[in-house]
């Protein structure tokens, strides 16, 4: 079964992400997420990753379905598979629209539908099987003179219950975000499950991915501030919001919002609560951050991967979390 896991960006330095990732795979971590955002390509990335590591599983986590056509993301991460023996894991989620809009000259229109129509292609295609037609993807592609790992393991991001729900359904994993331990387990757990259920299968072999948060630092405040900095965009998008509301973070969000209206974004981030930061993550010393662990793991999560707040030592949270690997 999967185990604790790692998100690890390239940032200002490749050079030192790979530092990172080769640190994460000697003290046996399970696995290594990239996320594709506006920066490094996540694919090409997970590449030179592998090219530093032996045994961790490497994947997405998650890359937009409109960045790349159902094809092309077939290919990249079967190549990437192959480079790695057999270690990649697709994670894929639809975005936002502001972003898929903006970027990738798309809409997003019938999210849970797209998503749908989108793996079920690129699972054909790892399969050798003719894909399905869609209204929202269509290709007649098939590998010529290659095979590709059929059983490749394909993620679906999930916030709300319909894509968990299918998640559950068509997906090997789930991956969340902003999904504190008891969203997962009053939300995420039942929704997923409903969907294993409707196609006839368990969740013994069903991976529950979270990013936590964490920040080793003896200047905890300033990592709460730091946080409270890089959650700005995600309090401003409509499916963050909306799981961040039904996670009883209503008013920390209303008070963003005044903030914001005011124009002043220092009392905007003020919004955004210590009771919030803390049911994400793990602030502090050690013991801080494998508790936040423990948290995750203890709320039904399999694969609790911990990301760095920007500031904090990194390098010794991964050694502080290698004991409970």
């Amino acid at each position: 079964m999967p185990g604790i896991g790692a998100f690890i960006s390239a940032g200002r330095s490749l050079d030192s992400a790979l530092g990172r990732v080769r640190k994460a795979d000697r003290l046996g971590f399970d696995s290594v997420y990239v996320t594709q955002i506006a920066g490094r390509d996540a694919l090409i990335l997970l590449a030179a990753y592998a090219s530093a590591t032996e045994r961790a599983r490497l994947g997405t986590g998650v890359t937009p379905i409109f960045a790349r056509t159902p094809v092309a993301m077939a290919q990249a991460a079967a190549t990437v598979d192959e480079l790695s023996g057999g270690r990649m894991v697709l994670g894929l989620g639809v975005s936002h629209q502001v972003t898929v809009e903006n970027w990738f000259d798309s809409k997003i229109s019938e999210p849970v539908a797209q998503m749908r129509e989108y793996v079920n292609i690129v699972r054909s295609i790892f399969r050798g099987e003719t894909p399905p037609e869609g209204r929202f993807f269509n290709t007649r592609f098939q590998f010529m003179g290659y095979e590709p790992r059929p059983d490749l393991p394909i993620y679906v991001a999930g916030l709300s219950p319909n894509m968990l729900r299918l998640a559950g359904e068509i997906g090997d994993g789930v991956m969340l975000w902003l999904c504190n331990p008891d969203y997962i387990r009053n939300v995420v757990v039942p929704a997923v499950t409903e969907g294993r259920q409707r196609a006839g299968k368990g969740m013994d072999e069903f991976d529950l991915v979270a990013a936590v948060p964490v920040g080793l630092t003896d200047d905890p405040e300033g990592a709460r501030a730091r946080q409270r900095a890089e959650l700005v965009p995600y309090a401003s998008l409509p499916f963050y919001r909306t799981m961040l509301e039904h996670s009883g973070f209503g008013d920390d969000l209303a008070a963003f919002d005044a903030g914001v209206q005011a124009g002043d974004m220092d009392r905007a981030q003020a919004g955004l609560s210590d009771r919030m930061l803390a049911a994400l993550g793990g602030i502090g010393d050690a013991d801080e951050v494998r508790a936040a662990v423990r948290r995750y793991l203890d709320a039904g999560t399999t694969s609790p991967c911990i990301g760095a707040i920007p500031g904090t030592d990194f390098n010794a949270a991964l050694d502080a979390v290698a004991e409970l690997v």
